[in-house]
């Protein structure tokens, strides 16, 4: 006969150790809280004290100084509205589907359910593009534009050194990393002073050494080295033809994107279809012909995409084309070089990082070098490589600052001129942290999602 178990007597909330942590959490929240509105409020007495005007309301003000490089804005109404309403409609309609498919089936989505995804999620916001195309209005700088303005345009700046300089540092990392793990004496020791010196010097050094070193020591722009009209190089920066686009150029750019994602169907379906059956499919001719023969078709149909319009030297500069400024050449040269330095040893670490018996067993399946580090190498190594390369993109994100010492209009020198013009130094340096914590925040989130997605899960 069991012995009835007598209930157990009910823990008041104030003892158990979640209303504790609950208590603790919410006494800290309001400490910082309070914190925050003493700092605040003391901060506008003070300024109210000794005459100083505060608020938000300058950056409406004329800006009235020139900046360098201007970066085109978007408007963010009529069309542009429009597609990023699209845009976030077929992404919430893509994870969807791909969650009620995953619910069914813990196979991977097959080819015509991975081609509707796409189509909500990339054909649905191209499309409405090229309906909402005439209502896209972008907006560019000038002397007699806002305060609020001019913070944009550094900003676009910012964000343009930043995307080239992270894609650019981790693509020569890469090739810095296998260049270090080369059996080639010569080229693994070029490899490794590469990375020991330029990660041993300081990043604003090396952009001093790019700008008044390198690029400064250039002719003049009667002296430019001009290599047929294509690339005309000299003290004042880099000019290169640009597209000028015509009546098809919208049809050109739909048709070169549902190639590659149509591309991107393919590569699947062959690896699939590869793990399934053990049967190799033809991936490159199927993956050529749509590549080209999509964008010729929207070239026959819509004609002419893109014309050429080459600099032309008129007075004392030339004019037309597409150039690239010596400051800007000099922060994404120095960026680049530096930040690869340091992207070279986590490659390396992360491919070192998987044991060699899963390159001798990929060796022992008849794979070639270049199957061992793509099927078998890479995707483990990258379990490695993600989370500090994180770290890095977020230097390079932060070190764009540096560009101020070399006269590069980005954001905080913008926000540096109008500091110095408006006197609104408390709003300026709140300006200046709230928008390098959301880009630090922005890379953080996208980095954490990519390395959910190669993390190792265990079950």
């Amino acid at each position: 006969m069991s012995e009835r178990l007598a209930p157990q007597e009910k823990v008041p909330f104030w003892r158990s150790p979640q209303g504790r942590a609950w208590t603790f959490q919410l006494c800290m929240v309001g400490a910082f809280l309070w914190l925050a509105v003493s700092v605040y409020s003391n901060t506008l007495a003070n300024l109210k004290t000794r005459g100083i005007s505060s608020g938000f309301g300058f950056l409406g003000n004329e800006a009235g100084f020139r900046i360098g490089e201007v970066t085109g804005i978007p408007l963010p109404q009529g069309g542009l509205l429009w597609f990023l309403v699209s845009l976030v409609a077929g992404l919430a309609v893509s994870q969807l589907i791909s969650r009620h498919l995953k619910s069914k089936s813990d196979r991977p989505m097959n080819s015509k359910w991975l081609s509707v995804c796409l189509l909500f999620s990339i054909g649905l916001p191209m499309l409405t593009l090229y309906i909402f195309r005439d209502s896209v209005e972008i907006a560019h700088y000038t002397e007699s534009s806002s305060y609020f303005m001019a913070l944009l345009t550094g900003l676009g700046n910012t964000l343009k050194v930043t995307v080239i300089g992270c894609v650019a540092s981790t693509i020569l990392g890469l090739l810095v990393a296998l260049g270090r793990l080369s059996p080639n004496w010569l080229l693994s020791n070029l490899s490794r002073w590469y990375v020991e010196i330029n990660r041993n010097l300081p990043v604003l050094l090396q952009l001093f050494f790019w700008y008044f070193i390198v690029l400064q020591q250039l002719p003049n722009v009667r002296q430019s080295i001009d290599v047929g009209g294509w690339l005309i190089l000299n003290k004042r920066g880099l000019y290169l033809p640009s597209l000028v686009p015509q009546q098809g150029a919208w049809i050109f750019c739909a048709a070169i994107v549902i190639s590659i994602a149509a591309i991107w169907v393919i590569r699947r379906r062959a690896r699939r279809i590869l793990d399934e059956t053990g049967v190799p499919v033809k991936i490159l001719f199927p993956s050529l012909a749509v590549l080209i023969g999509l964008p010729a078709l929207a070239w026959l149909l819509g004609g002419q995409p893109f014309t050429l319009d080459f600099p032309v030297l008129k007075g004392f500069n030339f004019k037309g084309g597409t150039g690239m400024t010596p400051e800007f050449t000099a922060l994404v040269l120095g960026l680049t070089v530096y930040v690869s330095a340091f992207n070279a040893e986590i490659i390396r670490s992360g491919i070192e990082a998987v044991s060699k018996g899963q390159r001798e067993a990929a060796r022992a399946l008849a794979m070639n070098e270049r199957q061992v580090m793509r099927i078998v190498i890479l995707p483990q190594a990258m379990r490695v490589i993600v989370p500090p390369m994180t770290s890095e993109y977020l230097a390079i994100a932060k070190n764009s600052s540096l560009a101020v010492a070399i006269g590069y209009p980005e954001f905080v020198s913008v926000g540096g001129t109008i500091l110095n013009q408006s006197g609104q130094a408390v709003e300026i340096v709140g300006i200046w942290m709230g928008v390098y914590l959301c880009i630090s925040l922005l890379i953080s989130f996208g980095m954490n999602i990519y390395n959910s997605k190669v993390a190792l899960v265990e079950r």
